[in-house]
């Protein structure tokens, strides 16, 4: 992206947002356990969309005129000794479309100066503890003041602005998407009986690795798919596991992101009961994307999945009675307890750090009803939007105790039925889609998905899991299901 992308981004910000400066801040080094012990440097993302800078310790300032003004510092020596060589400010500068530059020191003399002058200071929620205590010593506030002042008007330009893709961030997602569908080709060259969730993980890592690429975030890689988001790897595959992938990557320079989930029999074919469940998921995938469009909100979208999931379950036994009806008293949710999806870009869970502004209109909460609770974007589906399809079927056992126990929706839940599919994890799909003028379309090459195409390209994965077979695989064994 050239300087005049970032320097447009800023203006088209500044037109939504009038009156007083909008300051926006890099992030810092963040300390594992002591503070030369750091994560990999991560930039937040609304500061790499503006700016397209990834150095830390930086600020913008966008002053009421249009004017941006960056604030930061040449490399010191020790960075030099330990980091090596950094661009100067003015280099990030320049590639940025920024028309000064100003030493970190400054940037608390030109605050006080706008609060002097009763200008107001925009700036977004802070996530990060060190972002809210770098705002109270610069402007002087509590925690609480920082949080609570912080500018909701300037959330939501912001969220109004990224939420529509340009070609340029597609193809990055794209981009993206490609070495996903690679990660998973690698994932069934060594997946099957015998095979550790670690030794699966490790092999797609090791296609990011290979390029240089981060995860977009902690990879599920987990034959206790019931458990939403198990980043744990403890598990040996076995003979009748069902595998429940969902990863992605960030592509650089500027982050863009994957999110995709897929779910393999590990022994190559999925038994009757895993064929039923698996089918009833791909089907509400398959016609929540071809309902996404202008037309609908994503909340209608997910309805759509919802009740498909409740026609497959009718069809295995394990609910009844009116499929509307149960969707519309939340009775499904025992099965499937999330929302549909959430939009994806720079943050896999694009800009949720600015809370339900991304995913409500400003006059709309969310449900209080479980599982409608958990739908991360309600609101009208608009082009550009980019964002993720993922329906499930869970069978978690402490939840089927729970509703069991206080008899819930016992008019639509068959829970003999239900208890005879626990223990047998979860199944989840997902994919990224482009809301476009007319419907949507699926971002990035095929990922296979369907029964028969799963079942043949793991027949012609040759000896497939055949490289871990039982004592040949270390770590430890299958942690109990109960």
């Amino acid at each position: 992206m050239n300087p005049f992308t970032f320097a447009q981004r800023r203006h088209l910000l500044r037109q939504q947002v009038a009156g007083g400066a909008i300051v926006l801040f890099a992030n810092g080094p963040a300390p594992r356990n002591y503070p030369r012990n750091t994560y990999p440097f991560r930039q937040d993302s609304h500061f790499l969309y503006y700016t397209g800078i990834d150095a830390a310790d930086v600020a913008l300032i966008v002053f009421q005129g249009g004017e941006a003004v960056l604030y930061g510092d040449a490399p010191s020596a020790d960075s030099l000794i330990w980091s090596g060589p950094g661009p100067e400010p003015a280099d990030l500068a320049r590639a940025a479309g920024i028309e000064r530059v100003e030493p970190a020191s400054a940037l608390e003399g030109a605050l006080a100066r706008l609060q002097a002058a009763g200008e107001p200071i925009r700036w977004l929620p802070p996530v990060r503890a060190e972002r809210t205590l770098w705002l109270c010593r610069l402007l002087g506030m509590s925690p609480a003041q920082v949080s609570e002042q912080a500018d909701r008007a300037l959330a939501r330009a912001v969220v109004e602005q990224r939420a529509r893709k340009s070609d340029e961030e597609v193809a990055q997602i794209e981009a993206a998407i490609s070495v996903s569908k690679d990660m998973y080709d690698a994932a069934l060259a060594v997946m099957g009986p015998g095979a550790t969730e670690a030794a699966v993980r490790s092999a797609m890592e090791a296609v990011a690795l290979a390029r240089n690429l981060s995860s977009a975030f902690a990879p599920i890689v987990t034959v206790r798919g019931e458990i939403l988001h198990n980043e744990r790897c403890e598990n040996t595959l076995a003979q009748g596991d069902l595998l429940l992938i969902d990863t992605g990557v960030e592509m650089p320079p500027f982050a863009y992101c994957s999110d995709i989930t897929r779910t393999f029999p590990v022994g190559g074919a999925f038994d009757a009961r895993q064929k039923m469940v698996y089918a009833a998921v791909l089907r509400a995938q398959e016609l929540a994307i071809a309902a996404a469009s202008p037309e609908v909100s994503n909340r209608d979208v997910h309805r759509i999945a919802c009740r498909a999931l409740v026609d497959g379950l009718q069809a295995m036994g394990l609910m009844k009675g009116d499929p509307d009806e149960a969707v519309q008293q939340g009775a499904h949710a025992l099965f499937f307890p999330h929302g549909i999806g959430h939009m994806l870009g720079i943050d896999v869970h694009d800009m949720e750090d600015l809370g339900d502004a991304v995913g409500y209109p400003e006059d709309e909460g969310r449900s209080g009803q479980f599982g409608l609770s958990y739908l991360r974007l309600a609101k009208a589906l608009q082009p550009g939007f980019v964002i993720t399809v993922e329906p499930g079927l869970y069978f978690i056992p402490a939840l089927v105790g729970m509703w069991r126990a206080k008899r819930r929706h016992d008019s639509f839940i068959n829970y003999d039925e239900a208890e005879k599919f626990l223990g047998k994890g979860g199944v989840r799909i997902e994919d990224d889609i482009l809301i476009t003028a007319d419907g949507c379309r699926v971002l990035g090459p095929p990922i296979l998905k369907s029964i028969d195409d799963i079942e043949q390209r793991m027949k012609q994965v040759r000896g497939c899991g055949s490289r871990f077979q039982g004592h040949d695989i270390p770590g430890p064994s299958r942690v109990p299901t109960s």
